[in-house]
């Protein structure tokens, strides 16, 4: 059944009040603060209505109602009325991301308690997938006789590098050769491509270093396979208690379990649509712990791919207005900083 203007108007005010006060909301509130053009009565009538469609529920007989998550989707779909962040907000939230640039990783991090510290949710991230990287440069630095460094670096800011130690000492001139070698084959290989088999080819190509090649490539894998693991972000998991919802601890207590478990979180976050953003409402939600809540979300991008994913999660009762704006405000900020320093 498709609600006339007047049953909207009405679902938005309660959902507008309700937000604000985490209070059920009456149909005097409603004729109070909002100049609907009808009687306290006539806005009960509609409310009764909007609870027999499944838009509102009401908690206790005598109190007033609530949103429902069907009542949410509604107002996120077709009533949410979004503006682009302010831009003095937007210009200090992109200050603060550059303010402690380094690798990735950190850039992300940093980005997450951000977002935390400015809509009060915890923040969610997910690190660049590896993975679907490619490999920028390799460099195979001498530290004495017996010891070599191995950096790599990807195209997304990655860098990981070991030590090695060989059973002979390989001169910086060779180091060289390889490094060369090396990233002439590679470079611009996605990392999820470089198996065993392209390497051994890389040895039977460099047969004159084939004694040194061998010692370098294992290392090569066991660095190459450390960043296939995705790095999961959290802050501000403790806010849960802010919020009368999770008054209960045993309810807190496993929406902090949920969000601590990074097995969950990576599911949660790379399962779903690689959306601009991305809203979960309620029992949309798989997981049981958080059916209570909203996960609000945002990918973020590298040359044109989706790298990762940035977000918040809460109560249904969520400024969604302001966390949508916000997270793609950041989404946006992430891609204009990865393409300038992270890109050859």
């Amino acid at each position: 059944m498709m609600l006339d203007d007047r049953k909207l108007k009405i679902l938005q005010a309660i959902i507008q009040s309700y937000i604000n006060s985490a209070e059920p909301i009456g149909s005097r509130t409603i004729s109070k603060k909002f100049d609907l053009g009808v009687s306290s009565a006539t806005i009960r009538n509609e409310m009764s209505d909007l609870e027999e469609l499944g838009y509102l529920v009401q908690p206790h007989t005598s109190a007033g109602r609530i949103p429902s998550d069907k009542g949410y989707r509604l107002y996120v779909n077709r009533l949410l009325q979004t503006r682009s962040l302010d831009f003095i907000l937007r210009h200090d939230l992109k200050s603060k991301l550059i303010e402690e640039i380094g690798e990735v990783d950190q850039l992300i991090y940093n980005a997450a308690r951000i977002l935390s510290q400015v809509t009060n949710y915890t923040s969610l991230a997910i690190a660049p997938q590896i993975k679907k990287s490619q490999l920028k440069h390799i460099q195979l630095v001498p530290i004495d006789d017996t010891k070599v460094l191995v950096v790599i670096i990807t195209n997304s800011g990655i860098v990981k590098n070991t030590v090695l130690r060989t059973d002979s000492s390989i001169s910086h001139d060779h180091l060289n050769i390889i490094s060369n070698f090396l990233n002439d084959k590679l470079k611009g290989c996605n990392i999820g491509e470089i198996d065993s088999e392209i390497l051994d080819k890389l040895v039977k190509e460099m047969y004159e270093f084939k004694k040194s090649i061998l010692d370098i490539i294992p290392i090569m894998m066991h660095v190459l396979d450390d960043t296939t693991e995705v790095g999961v972000f959290l802050d501000g998991v403790t806010k849960i208690f802010n919020f009368p919802e999770y008054n209960d601890l045993d309810k807190a207590r496993d929406f902090i379990s949920f969000v601590e478990n990074k097995p969950n979180i990576l599911e949660m976050m790379l399962g779903g649509e690689q959306n601009d953003v991305e809203i979960t409402i309620g029992n949309e939600n798989t997981y049981d712990e958080i059916k209570n809540c909203s996960v609000i979300t945002a990918t973020y991008s590298l040359n044109g791919k989706t790298i990762g994913k940035i977000g918040v999660i809460g109560p249904t009762r969520m400024d969604y207005s302001n966390v949508i704006n916000v997270v793609r405000s950041l989404s946006l900020d992430l891609n204009e900083i990865l393409k300038k320093y992270f890109i050859e």
